[in-house]
């Protein structure tokens, strides 16, 4: 466990039962949620239409009506998510999209997204519709609030409310001018100090310990955030200081000027898209991300 406290396995447990209920609770708009798990039996059978994959069809719905009892039931199967060669993400995700329905995840999309994963070398990424969909709740392709024109005035649907967890991205070869690519504030701002971040296609977390954080405007002029990449080198959280009000920016952006090769962290750059003027301090650590 990284950080200055341990939870107990069961603490642990109970958490991610609780989480991945919340985000299922979310996707069904509070008013139900279903869990697939995989089993024995076949209730698909193969047709000219429907290529097996040994799997799809041994899916069993679980349909729940109370979050309680969709947080209770993921307890007690919580091996069938997370066990050794459990296909708990796969699970995970068609749980999701049937606790959405195919009728709300219609409405959520637009043109610019006809599928939720995209292939790559080897496997499949997440669209940013599924990201928005554990966020929110909602399977909105984009990034932004609410609803814009795209490039050729195709309707875009982007955020529509703030949501617990929040959102950043930055990634070396996109424009600032970008609009479309911009993340709006109700990704930015969420109800807790807590983020996934994109950054260059790799995913990874900053959260404050100070739930107040975003509740009160004069906690941000200087703060710690708390950085979490999952990366098997990383031994110890990173403790940055942030310092939203310091005179340093204009100055060392001077200076940069000056000096056009000198290096940021990618790490920096993301919190400065929330935190435009932000100077962050790692505290002693080496900038690892």
């Amino acid at each position: 466990m990284l950080g200055t406290t341990s939870a107990s396995k069961q603490e642990q447990d109970r958490a991610l039962a609780a989480a991945l209920a919340g985000i299922l609770w979310a996707a069904g708009e509070a008013q139900k949620a279903t869990i697939c798990l995989v089993t024995e039996d076949t209730y698909i059978t193969s047709t000219p239409d429907y290529s097996g994959d040994s799997f799809t069809e041994r899916l069993q719905l679980f349909e729940f009506s109370k979050k309680e009892a969709t947080e209770k039931f993921i307890y007690d199967h919580l091996q069938c998510f997370k066990g050794e060669g459990s296909h708990g993400v796969i699970l995970f995700l068609y749980s999701l999209i049937f606790s959405r329905t195919f009728e709300r995840l219609q409405k959520d999309l637009d043109v610019s997204t006809v599928h939720l994963l995209r292939p790559t070398a080897g496997g499949f990424l997440c669209r940013q519709a599924v990201l928005n969909m554990v966020l929110t709740g909602r399977a909105n392709p984009n990034v932004f609030n609410g609803c814009q024109n795209g490039n050729s005035q195709e309707m875009l649907h982007g955020v529509l409310t703030r949501s617990d967890i929040g959102y950043l991205q930055w990634s070396k070869n996109t424009s600032e001018e970008d609009r479309l690519s911009q993340v709006g504030s109700m990704l930015k701002t969420p109800k807790l100090p807590i983020w996934l971040c994109n950054i260059n296609g790799n995913y990874s977390v900053l959260f404050s310990t100070n739930r107040q954080l975003l509740s009160d405007w004069k906690m941000e002029h200087l703060f710690d955030l708390h950085f979490y990449s999952g990366q098997s080198s990383e031994k110890k959280l990173a403790r940055l200081t942030v310092d939203t009000h310091s005179h340093h920016w204009e100055r060392d952006q001077c200076e940069d000027e000056k000096r056009p090769g000198k290096w940021f962290s990618p790490v920096e750059m993301v919190i400065r898209t929330k935190w435009r003027e932000a100077t962050i301090d790692w505290n002693g650590s080496v900038p690892f991300f």
